[in-house]
């Protein structure tokens, strides 16, 4: 039988799907491992070589582990809303739920293709109302909740609405008594419950462009711009919805020491989440009645504040502005609008700022101190309002310097040589009783200071802020949310769930920034007379759960059974890019402490273990564009011209399609004629264009006698369409087979390292695999397997790899143990072994990694069933022990030969034995053999005179 990976990948697909192997139920009869990849959102462009990185390692690990006798639960899902898809829909007309469903069809057949193990059954998709009810449900049960501090959990609003009615509320920020709370209006009463729930409405911003008439995503808007058309973007304030995560901050942090993730992974979350420890201070105004209240966490610092900042959005802004800086005020103010809170905390060097008139006076020196507005202090992050300390922060000096502000040293940090401005290091100077205490010391004393003298208090304080959860978009999760006619927010009832999305055929957001589904009279206008919300919810609603969905994805009453809840617990080992390592499992991990206040879950955590797999990486190529034009046409210039000039800055680099390039990723990478006609063919915008090399210039109709050889810059970087330099998995599968191609992204590297693709190393893999099929068949197709008994030697070759390749795949080390596959085939080839015993074995070691032609040989074998549902072989020490040792034999240190010694010998054996070679007789003949030395297990020493 010959191998053809086609024919028996096709006949083993269908085998699975029909005997259902992969389906998976509760068994309490086994352990459960709950095996997760970060769910896709299906893309029109579908999945490159890069995407099945993961997918493949936790294949081969849910493979592995189900043969090890776990009940595994391996399902996948799409993470089907998304901004894409709307805009594709805006476009082309074309209904964004029929572009996600065609999509999802080409992503399906192309993840069958290469042989995963998916439980299909359990398939989700977050567009399907069936799954986004219950993302409203989850909705509906923040918004109906608020978060006790004291019970550090999640309580349900209506207890804190009797604690009002009966107490009223004499802490915090609002205070009122049960008498005044009684006598409110529901608007009134609904304002003030907005600041405790967990889902709640405040003023937002968002990126609005008057010209295109539409809110855009900070992903579409560059430098203050609509990346589509270049247009003025402004930011507008606009009702949105928020999740107060900040409640679970503390939580957050404490969990990260519960999981199995990366030093680094925990370090990027605790820095997102940045708990920090300070001092609240409150400034009197110059003038004013109201205070301005600062989070510092250096109050040692106080005397070198000699001026604030706050954010520009503060309405306290007005009210402090003097007639004198109205206009350079109201100008920043226009300027400010057309940033985004990413352009705005960036590290710029251009430093911005307006001087509001207004002075604040130092609660400790009484001096006046001038009140600016910049744009780096935001509104949402501590108080919005800094005390700026330019002798000891980076961008505080920076921002003195631009002004001509005042800066007065503070910290002596003299016996501290290499101390940066942020370290918390040094000695007080200038700063009147604090004067010589070290920083650590000064701290302290100021803290307890501030309390004393009744001007603040101590605080922790969070850079993580409240997650923004609204979308001026169609294609999202409608709020299941109404509005009465004092605009007071009323939930829908839990059987009025899903509230799906209605049939639109304009997908553009109205003229006032508002949802396209502002549009729909008959929607928004409930029986009721209340009106509807039209904001959509993020994309990251739906797959801030999922991963509990697959537990019990076809359950109309619960987002899932307290059985399958209970039973699968949570995510053993959950495997996705670093490109999520914030956002996506913050908000995940938040939502599940939620509804582990509720119990509703059995875990704290949602994820137990995490593994980053790195990114495989493409040849970008790129051709330099001159930004300057000759005789009015574009000019594309060879790499070494360019390089060899020093003037790259003068130009472009445009990113081509690898396929037109001669020797792609090498450094004679180029173009010539044919490669130029299929640019100007792809890009007619430049038919005219002049290409330039050492040859000379070519111009299509002017001068095509050159013969180009204009060289191109070749770069190792992400794989992406952007960049034209997508491989199609479906291409590689059909050339070398799904087997081939899941061993050879698994021998790249280790899973956590980014790698470049490369098909020249395909074909080792390709050849190990032709090599290990020649075990069981010869060039005919005839059978070699024999039902011999296996030899020594074949027995240590067999349990050396399975010992190897169990201790690699429980390390998700999965290159060396295809290192070892390959190493144990040839060492079987020499020793020319063909026997069943050994090769069934070896076979399925390799099945989890292989599938497909494990699937085939095991039949062939005479084996009943799938191989999948076999047990994974286990090694036997007793094969692994040496029953010889080869010694060096050396005389006076010199070595003469070696001889094979019984690996219980004793030291005095050996040396009898050693007498007895004929080496011995060669070296000490007519010599005296004073001593005979025996290192046991490494060599033999004879010293002779």
């Amino acid at each position: 039988m010959q191998y053809n990976s086609a024919e028996i990948e096709a006949k083993w697909k269908k085998y699975w799907k029909d005997q259902q192997i992969y389906k998976v139920d509760i068994d309490t009869t086994k352990p459960k491992y709950y095996i997760l990849d970060m769910f896709p959102y299906p893309s029109g462009s579908g999945l490159h070589v890069g995407h099945p990185l993961g997918y493949i390692a936790s294949d081969i690990y849910t493979r592995y582990k189900r043969m090890n006798g776990y009940n595994v639960l391996h399902p996948m899902g799409y993470d089907a809303f998304g901004l894409p898809a709307e805009q594709y829909a805006i476009q082309t007309g074309v209904h964004p739920a029929k572009s996600t469903d065609e999509n999802i069809e080409r992503y399906r057949a192309q993840l069958d293709n290469i042989g995963f193990s998916y439980d299909w059954d359990r398939q989700v998709k977050t567009s399907d109302p069936s799954y986004y009810k219950w993302t409203q449900w989850i909705f509906l049960e923040l918004f109906n909740h608020f978060y006790d501090h004291s019970a550090d959990k999640a309580r349900p609003i209506f207890e804190l609405i009797e604690q009002f009615r009966v107490e009223g509320s004499s802490t915090g920020d609002i205070t009122f008594s049960a008498e005044e709370w009684n006598q409110m209006s529901a608007k009134e009463q609904d304002d003030i419950l907005m600041n405790y729930r967990l889902a709640y409405r405040k003023t937002g911003y968002v990126n609005w462009c008057e010209a295109l008439g539409t809110v855009l995503a900070n992903d579409e808007v560059k430098d203050g711009v609509s990346e589509r058309g270049g247009h003025p973007v402004e930011q507008r304030a606009m009702m949105q919805w928020s999740l107060r995560i900040t409640a679970y901050a503390e939580r957050l942090l404490n969990g990260l020491d519960k999981v199995e993730w990366s030093s680094a992974l925990t370090a990027m979350q605790n820095n997102w989440i940045g708990r920090s420890e300070g001092a609240q201070v409150f400034f009197d105004i110059k003038g004013h009645e109201g205070q301005l209240e600062v989070f510092t966490t250096r109050p040692d610092t106080i005397f070198g504040a000699t001026y604030m900042v706050l954010a520009p959005e503060l309405d306290i802004v007005s009210t402090l502005t003097t007639p004198e800086q109205k206009e350079e005020i109201e100008n920043y103010l226009s300027y400010v609008k057309s940033r985004s809170d990413l352009d705005r905390m960036s590290e710029s060097k251009t430093v911005t700022g307006a001087f509001t008139g207004a002075y604040a006076i130092n609660p400790f020196n009484n001096e006046e101190v001038p009140i600016w507005i910049g744009e780096y202090v935001l509104k949402d992050y501590g108080t919005g309002a800094i005390m700026a300390v330019p002798s000891d922060d980076d961008r505080d000096k920076a921002f003195a310097t631009k002004f001509g502000l005042k800066i007065i040293d503070v910290v002596d940090k003299s016996d501290y040589p290499g101390a940066t401005l942020s370290d918390k290091l040094g000695k007080i100077i200038n700063s009147d009783f604090l004067n010589g205490m070290e920083v650590p010391e000064a701290i302290q004393f100021m803290f307890n200071e501030i309390e004393k003298r009744g001007i603040g208090a101590k605080k922790i304080n969070y850079k993580l802020r409240d997650a923004n959860f609204s979308r001026q978009r169609y294609w999202g999760e409608p709020f299941p949310i109404k509005f009465d006619k004092e605009n007071v927010a009323h939930p829908l009832s839990h059987s009025e769930l899903p509230l799906e999305l209605p049939e639109l055929e304009d997908f553009k957001p109205t003229s006032s920034g508002k949802s396209p589904l502002a549009r729909l009279s008959d929607w928004t206008v409930t029986e009721d007379g209340m009106t509807r919300e039209t904001d959509t919810m993020p994309g990251y609603a739906g797959s801030s759960w999922y991963f509990l969905r697959y537990m019990d994805p076809k359950n109309p009453d619960a987002f899932a059974s307290k059985e399958a809840v209970n039973y699968w617990q949570d995510v053993d080992i959950y495997i996705g890019g670093t490109e999520h390592a914030v956002g996506h499992l913050m908000y995940s991990r938040f939502w599940h402490k939620f509804l582990y206040d509720l119990n509703l879950v059995p875990t704290e955590e949602p994820f137990k273990k995490l593994i980053n797999q790195g990114m495989i990486q493409g040849v970008i190529e790129y051709v330099y564009l001159s930004k300057d034009k000759e005789n009015g046409q574009s000019k594309f210039v060879c790499a070494k011209i360019v390089e060899a000039s020093g003037d790259e800055d003068n130009y472009a680099k445009i990113p081509i399609f690898v396929d037109y390039v001669k020797n792609y990723g090498s450094p004679d990478s180029f173009l010539n004629v044919d490669s130029i006609k299929q640019f100007v063919e792809w890009r007619p915008e430049y038919k005219d264009a002049i290409f330039q090399c050492g040859q000379g210039e070519f111009q299509f109709g002017v001068n095509e006698n050159v013969d180009s050889h204009l060289v191109t810059k070749s770069e190792i970087g992400k794989m992406s369409k952007r960049y034209f330099n997508v491989v199609n998995p479906d291409d590689v599968v059909a050339e070398y087979g799904a087997d081939c191609f899941r061993m050879y992204e698994m021998f790249l590297g280790p899973i956590e390292q980014s790698k470049p693709w490369d098909t020249n190393g395909i074909d080792g893999v390709s050849k190990f695999l032709r090599k290990y099929w020649a075990l069981f068949f010869n060039e005919e197709g005839k059978s070699l397997v024999t039902d011999n008994k296996a030899d020594e030697k074949e027995l240590k070759v067999l349990h050396t790899v399975i010992k190897k390749v169990n201790e690699d795949v429980e390390r998700f080390s999965f290159n060396t143990a295809i290192s070892a596959f390959m190493t144990a085939v040839n060492d079987l080839r020499k020793l020319k072994c063909h026997k069943k015993e050994v090769l069934a074995k070896l076979n399925l070691l390799l099945s989890p990694f292989a599938p497909f032609i494990t699937e085939e040989i095991h039949e062939i074998l005479g084996f009943q069933g799938s191989i999948h549902t076999e047990s994974y072989p286990k090694h036997e020490d007793k094969y692994l022990v040496e029953s010889t040792i080869n010694y060096p034999v050396s005389f006076n240190g010199k070595k003469r030969g070696e001889a094979a010694f019984s690996a219980d010998a004793t030291r005095e054996d050996i040396m009898e034995e050693v007498k007895a070679l004929p080496v011995f007789a060669k070296y000490t003949e007519g010599l005296s053999v004073k001593k005979i030395i025996v290192v046991p297990g490494r060599m033999i020493n004879v010293v002779v005179g």
